[in-house]
Parts: structure tokens; C-alpha cells; sequence
């Protein structure tokens, strides 16, 4: 009864200053004043109890990167988010990040979406075409734009990679508030260093773009305190919140602060391919991988760790150690959002779900780009006591790298496993079931409508905001998360990619692979070969070694058949020039 007499007053409230505006106008402002408030009371009385969607992307972290698959690196509270929610262990994505952000954004293939190859490697044929804007384009509608639409607060802090303008930036995408970095990497601290260049690095507050940067910037903690910043700057309304939170880390260039490195000084001594066979036991200690999987092998071009100097292994164990820390990092800094979340009475009310945008990150980038030793060279000071520091700039390469997905095949840029099975999982008390591993072949496609179905929002269709958009190609994984059913996809369901000219397409555990000349250039395992399809069976064999073509010449010829098909569905075209990967 006292709840509803205060509704009626206040409802008289408003409609008393109405009345008295239409006699004065110069009372304008003093009615807007008065209205606000009145709505914010009238929130008080009655919030909006939807529940709010946290969605958090990491980029280029490995799957084994993970404590609770069994890495060494320390990450608690995202164990116990995973612990707590349901595990994906068969998630793929995009071989890289831009073309995976469109397709979770967008609920669509990337060569739809605007990302058909990432924009800074556009190749001339396919410059100007539609799916090849390089930005998320406004032939979909994103994610962001619907909840919106549907009345969420919609915040974003990170990185973009979805547009390098105001036009294309976040804002214009459905972001009611965002602070983000707006190309495909940067320095993590106060300095702007960009992934490759002489110009700063771009960054974004709403639509306008920054000079600099607080002095005490690092990216991980300024990230997720400028998200709780907006959390709490929005709750007065009550109404609930969509939050995109997209770290940096831990991209190169590689650096963190020197307390975070000291954590793990001497952890890695002992050498890379003492971690990869380390942690390829650990999977299997953990039954996440059979006891005779044989993993991907050492690449034939690269030094063995025993053949290092004193010195050369001291400077790659700290490589290594910087790389640990910014995992470390991440894993305390989600750590501080769930606590705040908890501490505001808001986290049994937030669904979170988590991914990695694509395999780790184990080019050695001096020979993938031209000209990235002259450019580090001039930039910055990588001598062993500097690195991890803001004016230094180092990557970790392949050696480590194949530890972070081991046993899969390649990395990062690779249609292979171990560039598009990534690290995923939802999280939601009230509803998901804790401790539920799902096998089923799932892909980033698949988030979108499992966030709006989840939150009550339909997809527009064929029209949005008076423009013509298209249909979203993933399914909702809802039913499958709360453990009312086992599948999304039936048994016909294909996956495909392509990403300058390297191309796969899977089907159940079937997988086809064409590796173009211009990525292998001499074959570094017996087992890459290049300039011709090659098909595996992923249960059998997940580190893709046997190709089986020629044993099983009519499942190539079906398989070759379901990429024609990929190939006339998404309009891709295949570039006829490549630049870095």
C-alpha cells in the first residue's frame, strides 16, 4: 500500500508540472529538472530487475594458458568462474582478432560482417567490396546497438579494432559510454605505442578521439576500473547493464609492470620445451586430452633450448616471464570487476561470458612484417633489464608460444586448431549449472543470439534503424548452457574460414586445410604441407599430423564441396596480394 501511494504522488507530481509549463514556458528547465527527478524516484521504487551481460574478450591468450588447464600461471578467479559456470571446450573463433570481434558483434561470418580480411592488410581485388569495409559495417546489427534498443545501459572499455573513426567507433555502434583503444594492438602503459609506426596509438572517449593518456595508465587496471566507473555512474535508474570489456593483454608488444614480471623470475629457467611437455602432461593428468596424443612438434628452423648461450636463455626466460605476468594481470583484474560486482549486489544478477579472440600469438614477427626490426630498433631499448617496460617492445615467439596451445597445430593466423580453438565459458548463478564441461563443437557466431535470447531481445530481421541488415548465422547455445539439452548445431553443421587465402572447413571431426605457399614457404614439419587440401580427423588425431587424402579420397571431395558452398554463402573472395600474415 505505502509503495503504491508514493507511485500515485509522484505520477500527480509530474502531471502537476506539465500543466503549470504549458502556462509558463520559461519554466522549461525547471520541469526537466523536476521530471528527472521524478523518474529517478519512481527507479527507486520499482528498478528494472533484468539481469545485466558481462562480455569479456582476451586477446591472443592460448587455451593452455589457464591454471585450471593446467598452466603455471596463476589465475584463481578465472578458475573459479569456470568452476562455477559452464566450460567450453570446443570453441573456435576467427584465426584472427578484427574478423573474430566482427562475427561476436554481429552474430555473423566476418566476410559478411565487414572483416573479410582484416583492414590493414586489404588487398587490392578485394578493396571496395561489400563484407570488406575493415570495420563491423552497417549491413548488421550489432550486439550492442539491440540491448541499446532494449533499454540496457551499454558500456565498452578496450579494444575496438572494429573501426578506426568516429563513424565506425563504438559510440556509433550502440555504446552509451566507452573508452577504448581503437587498433589491433598498443604499448600497455601511458606512451601510445602502437604495434607498428611512428604515429601514437588511437584512443577513443565516446567519439572523441585522445591526445594522451593518465600518467599511471596500464591498460588491464585502467580498463576495468573505467567499467566499474560506468557500472556505478548508471545504476541510479535501476535499469541493468551491457558491459563489453576487451584487455589488450596479452597482445604484444609484451609488457607489464616490473612487480608482476618479479612473480615469475626463474619459473621458465628450464627452457620451452621443457613447459610445452610440462603442460601437454598436465592436459592429460586433467583428462582433457588422451594419454597417446602426440603433440605438434617442434618447428625443424627453430634453436633448441640447449643450444642457447647462458645469456640467450636467460633473455627468453624473461620473455616468458613478462608473458606470464600479463595473463596474471588479467586474471587480478577480473578478479577486483567480480568482487565490485559482488560487492554491489550484482553479480548473482550478471550472466558473464569469456573468450579468447584467436590462439596465441607465436609468429616471430620480425620475419612475418617487413620492416619490424628497423621499427623496433628506433623506438625502443630492449635490453634485458628494459623489457617489459613502456619504451620496450619484444614478443615471445614460436617456441613459447606452441605451449600455449600444445598439441595443437600453429597459432595465431592459423586456420589450423591452434589458431581458432580458444579458452571459453558462461557464467550465471541463478540459472547455468556449475561444473559442466560441454565437448560440442561451438563457434563465436553462436554468442549474439545466445545473449539476446537470454535477455529477451529479438534479432530485427531484414530491417534495423531504417537501414536493410542480414540475418544472423549462429544459434542460440541458452537451452544447451542451463543443461536442457546436449546440441546446438545438428550433424550437418559446417564451420568455415578463411583469412589470407588460408583456408579449412570442419564438419563434426572432420577437417579439410589448405596452407597457400606465401604462409609456409619451406615446410618447417614434415606434416605442413602447401598448395593443397589436406584432411584430418580431429578425434583421432587434434594436433592435425596424419592427413588422411588420400585413404579417403570421397570424404576430401564432400569436404572441398561444403567449402564451395562456404565460399558462394559468404561472398569471401580470395586475396591475391598478402601483407604480414
Amino acid at each position: 500500500m505505502k509503495s503504491a501511494i508514493i507511485k500515485i504522488a509522484l505520477c500527480f507530481l509530474i502531471l502537476s508540472v506539465v500543466a503549470c509549463s504549458q502556462e509558463d514556458s520559461s519554466s522549461q528547465s525547471a520541469l526537466d529538472t523536476t521530471k528527472s527527478a521524478a523518474v529517478d524516484a519512481m527507479a527507486d521504487v520499482e528498478p528494472d530487475k533484468r539481469a545485466n551481460v558481462l562480455l569479456i574478450v582476451v586477446d591472443d591468450l592460448g587455451y593452455n594458458d589457464l591454471s585450471i588447464h593446467g598452466s603455471e600461471i596463476q589465475t584463481p578467479n578465472i578458475d573459479q568462474l569456470m568452476r562455477d559456470g559452464v566450460i567450453l571446450d570446443n570453441f573456435h573463433v576467427a584465426p584472427n582478432c578484427s574478423p573474430t570481434r566482427a562475427m561476436l558483434l554481429s552474430g555473423t561470418d566476418n566476410h559478411i560482417a565487414g572483416l573479410g580480411s582484416m583492414a590493414e592488410s586489404l588487398a587490392d581485388n578485394v578493396k571496395d567490396r561489400p563484407g570488406y569495409e575493415g570495420y563491423l559495417n552497417f549491413r548488421v546489427a550489432a550486439l550492442s546497438e539491440l540491448f541499446q534498443d532494449a533499454g540496457y545501459h551499454t558500456y565498452m572499455t578496450g579494444k575496438w579494432h572494429l573501426g578506426l573513426t568516429e563513424e565506425t567507433s563504438p559510440v556509433a555502434r550502440g555504446f552509451d559510454r566507452s573508452f577504448i583503444m581503437a587498433q589491433g594492438g598498443a604499448g600497455a602503459f601511458s606512451n601510445m605505442l602502437q604495434i607498428f609506426g611512428p604515429d601514437k596509438a588511437i584512443y577513443r572517449e565516446g567519439g572523441k578521439q585522445l591526445d594522451s593518456l593518465p600518467e599511471d595508465f596500464y591498460s588491464t587496471r585502467f580498463y576495468t576500473e573505467r567499467m566499474i566507473e560506468y557500472i556505478d555512474q548508471g545504476r541510479d535508474d535501476g535499469k541493468p547493464f551491457f558491459s563489453y570489456l576487451a584487455y589488450t593483454s596479452p597482445h604484444w608488444p609484451l609488457q607489464a609492470p616490473q612487480q608482476s614480471i618479479a612473480k615469475y623470475k626463474g619459473v621458465y629457467d628450464d627452457g620451452y620445451e621443457a613447459l610445452k611437455a610440462r603442460r601437454l602432461q598436465s592436459l592429460k593428468d586433467l583428462g582433457l586430452i588422451e594419454q597417446e596424443v602426440k603433440a605438434f612438434p617442434h618447428f625443424s628452423d627453430e634453436a633448441g633450448w640447449d643450444s642457447l648461450t647462458d645469456d640467450e636463455k636467460k633473455y627468453q626466460s624473461k620473455l616468458m616471464e613478462i608473458y606470464a605476468a600479463m595473463v596474471d594481470d588479467l586474471d587480478v583484474y577480473i578478479g577486483k570487476l567480480i568482487a565490485h560486482l559482488k560487492e554491489i549486489d550484482e553479480y548473482d544478477n550478471t550472466f558473464i561470458f569469456f573468450l579468447a579472440d584467436n590462439g596465441p600469438e607465436a609468429h616471430n614477427l620480425d620475419e612475418a612484417w617487413e620492416g619490424m626490426s628497423e621499427f623496433v630498433a628506433g623506438c625502443c631499448d630492449n635490453s634485458y633489464e628494459n623489457i617489459g617496460n613502456a619504451n620496450s617492445y619484444v614478443w615471445y615467439g614460436q617456441n613459447w608460444g606452441q605451449s600455449g596451445n600444445t598439441p595443437r597445430r600453429m597459432y595465431k593466423g592459423f586456420t589450423a586448431q591452434g589458431g581458432v580453438q580458444v579458452p571459453a565459458f558462461a557464467h550465471y548463478t541463478k540459472a547455468l549449472p556449475k561444473g559442466l564441461r560441454v565437448k560440442e563443437t561451438l563457434h563465436v557466431m553462436d554468442v549474439m543470439p545466445t545473449l539476446l535470447e537470454f535477455a529477451g531481445i529479438e534479432h530485427p530481421g531484414s530491417a534495423f534503424r531504417e537501414r536493410e541488415v542480414v540475418s544472423m548465422k549462429g544459434e542460440s547455445m541458452l537451452s544447451m548452457l542451463k543443461g536442457d539439452g546436449d546440441r546446438v548445431h545438428d550433424e550437418n553443421y559446417v564451420i568455415g574460414w578463411e583469412l589470407f587465402s588460408k583456408r579449412a572447413v570442419r564438419k563434426g571431426n572432420w577437417k579439410i586445410i589448405y596452407e597457400p605457399f606465401h604462409e609456409v614457404l619451406e615446410p618447417r614439419v614434415a606434416s605442413i604441407k602447401s598448395d593443397t587440401w589436406q584432411l584430418y580427423n580431429l578425434e583421432d588425431d587434434p594436433a592435425e599430423l596424419n592427413d588422411l587424402s588420400k585413404e579417403n579420397p570421397d570424404k576430401l571431395a564432400e569436404m572441398i564441396e561444403y567449402w564451395d558452398q562456404y565460399v558462394v554463402e559468404t561472398g569471401l573472395v580470395i586475396p591475391d596480394t598478402w601483407d604480414g600474415y
